[in-house]
């Protein structure tokens, strides 16, 4: 996507009583121009002290089930962030697939090992499944990999890039240290250690 991109972020999430970091990451992207955000509740206070912030994006507030579909009309991307419990999952990809089917969805609420396929199964029933749309995000498995090779090797954390596979539920996840990058060499006790460290945090 170029730089002229007009693109429209909805971020649905359940706790919307704080200056959430992640919203904050997406005004300040040239590729947000306007940022939904949704909650069962009053999500208002968020949003007005987003839009106090110097950035690219209109951050609008949409509360409740009967304000659902407006807020997902003409959205290109949606994340359901962690904390939205699986019970709801059904119901905001049924929403998704019906006002926005076109959307990328990208799903980080646990386990994203259950909560995406309940979301392929939604999509696929309303006739508008495409895997290249639907993400389950684990990025806090690399994040986690990146920081215990660092501190053991005692190397800069922010040169270190672990790459990880597999699932997001314990032993599904499965760093490859091998490729670790720098290269870090690891003993079969570390080998062990750091493995069972990433996969036991993973909740």
């Amino acid at each position: 996507m170029g730089e002229n991109s007009d693109f429209k972020k909805n971020y649905v999430f359940f706790s919307a009583n704080k200056f959430d970091s992640a919203n904050f990451g997406s005004t300040m992207s040239h590729l947000v121009s306007t940022l939904h955000l949704y909650n069962i509740a009053n999500v208002k206070r968020v949003v007005a002290d987003l839009s106090l912030c110097n950035t690219h994006s209109q951050v609008l507030a949409f509360t409740g089930p009967s304000e659902l579909a407006d807020c997902l009309k003409d959205v290109n991307v949606m994340v359901i962030p962690a904390g939205v419990p699986r019970k709801h999952m059904k119901t905001f990809v049924e929403a998704v697939a019906d006002n926005c089917p076109n959307a990328f969805i990208h799903i980080i609420s646990n386990t994203v090992n259950s909560t995406v396929p309940i979301a392929a199964q939604v999509l696929t029933k309303k006739g508008v499944y495409d895997p290249k749309k639907l993400f389950g995000v684990t990025t806090l498995d690399v994040v986690r990999a990146n920081t215990f090779v660092s501190q053991k090797k005692k190397l800069k954390h922010i040169i270190v890039d672990v790459p990880v596979i597999g699932g997001h539920a314990g032993i599904t996840i499965l760093p490859i240290f091998s490729k670790t990058k720098p290269s870090a060499s690891l003993t079969d006790e570390e080998f062990q250690e750091l493995t069972a460290s990433d996969s036991e945090c993973w909740n």
